[in-house]
């Protein structure tokens, strides 16, 4: 359950850092500016895959647990009918 909020948290520092990122034009930055700005996008861009590979698992979770209960679910079934017999 803590996935999703790690998620969140991670989308609104990438939306935080779009918005107040310096414009970083090619002749009004200093190298170490320059440098920065590069830095923060390589940042928000491994922070959105983190975010992606994050709901990737959580739904790969979620959907192998569904899948054994519902077997499970099937088991205790199909043992009721063969006690019924």
């Amino acid at each position: 359950m803590s996935v999703v909020p790690f998620c969140l948290f991670l989308l609104m520092d990438i939306y935080w850092k779009y918005e107040t990122r310096p414009t970083c034009d090619a002749d009004s930055c200093t190298p170490s500016e320059y440098l920065r700005h590069q830095k923060s996008i390589m940042k928000s861009q491994r922070n959105a895959l983190l975010i992606a590979a994050a709901l990737i698992l959580y739904w790969l979770l979620y959907s192998v647990t569904n899948l054994v209960v519902k077997i499970e679910q099937l088991n205790q079934r199909v043992e009721r009918l063969k006690n019924r017999d």
